[in-house]
């Protein structure tokens, strides 16, 4: 094997279960803008993982998902709490600003990407709550996974979500890596959102093995009346609605979502058990879903880079590596023996 991709899960093609979906789906006719039978299916198939009714409204990108669940939840004139390295708040271009109106992101200080209620608390009390010249505290985001791959354990989230809810603020959780946080966590979809707290998900499958298929998932039911007409109005109800509903179906069905993420976590954990082993690496952060950050000697990530080995540099010699679903073995091992080779 020459080289290998690890910039990002998103360079991953396609789960073969899902492709299958997308062509079965592709025969014959069916009722648009979400009329028809996968999206009935994937509606009642979501219900059944969570546990609970919820509102389920699929989309084809994570920033759609994301800017329509703070859209339903924040005014024009609130305020998002989010890590400052949030996807929301650092890579996407200020769509929830566009989609809320001019709602304000508001990025807050937390080690290994996580933020803790003593952060969130000390934030709220100087927002200045009924002061007509600021932004008013409307919605708390979190990452999960986290920008550092860390993930927040259910108790976090309850703890999170404890002290937004008596503040009045709903509770959004970013999930484009959710799979993975539940591959580690062990617990159920229900015990990491709406049991924990959380309003509502955008649930991320393009990242774990779909085409292009995300969901905004609405567990408070004050949240979904809006969002069918915040979705059409920002251009995400697509025609053919089934397409994106037949990649998820196929995506959650029999639990093939989290035995990708269970592959791509376990070679985030042999490509982080091999770097230890480099002298000069330094692994960042804790290693909990599917990405690795590692600090490496110039030497060796020029070797890497010279041997046809693809990564993001986060920060001098920090680089970011992320593995996915369908990550070989072989290319992790080449990694860790070109990188000690240097």
């Amino acid at each position: 094997m020459t080289g290998y991709d690890f910039r990002s899960d998103n360079v991953a093609g396609c789960a073969p279960e899902v492709m299958d979906a997308l062509a079965l789906a592709a025969r014959g006719a069916a009722a648009s803008y979400g009329a028809d039978d996968w999206t009935e299916r994937l509606k009642a198939q979501v219900a059944a993982l969570f546990e609970t009714e919820v509102a389920v409204f699929p989309v084809a990108t994570g920033t759609a998902a994301n800017s329509l669940a703070l859209a339903a939840a924040t005014p024009p004139f609130g305020a998002v709490y989010c890590h400052e390295e949030a996807h929301i708040h650092v890579d996407e271009c200020g769509a929830p600003e566009l989609y809320t109106g001019g709602a304000k992101l508001v990025g807050l200080k937390g080690d290994s990407g996580k933020l803790t209620p003593a952060v969130v608390d000390s934030a709220l009390a100087g927002a200045g709550i009924g002061v007509v010249h600021r932004v008013q505290p409307a919605a708390l985001s979190l990452s999960q996974a986290t920008e550092a791959g860390t993930v927040y354990r259910p108790e976090e989230v309850a703890a999170l979500a404890d002290l937004a809810h008596r503040a009045g603020l709903t509770v959004h959780m970013d999930g484009a890596r959710f799979a993975n946080a539940m591959a580690r966590l062990g617990c159920t979809p229900a015990e990491l959102t709406w049991k924990a707290g959380v309003d509502v998900l955008s649930l991320g499958g393009t990242k774990g093995g779909c085409f292009a298929a995300e969901a905004v998932v609405v567990f408070n039911p004050a949240l979904a009346d809006d969002l069918g007409f915040l979705r059409k109005r920002g251009g995400h109800l697509l025609s053919k609605m089934r397409f994106v509903s037949a990649q998820l179906e196929a995506w959650l069905a029999g639990g093939l979502w989290l035995r990708l993420a269970r592959h791509a976590n376990a070679m985030a954990d042999r490509l982080a058990a091999g770097l230890a082993t480099v002298p000069g690496a330094e692994i960042a952060f804790a290693v909990e879903a599917n990405e690795v950050f590692v600090r490496l000697p110039e030497g060796a990530i020029g070797a890497l880079e010279t041997a046809g080995f693809r990564f993001h540099r986060w920060e001098g010699s920090l680089l970011r590596l992320v593995t996915a679903f369908d990550t070989p073995a072989c290319a992790v091992d080449e990694f860790v023996k070109t990188a000690a080779s240097a």
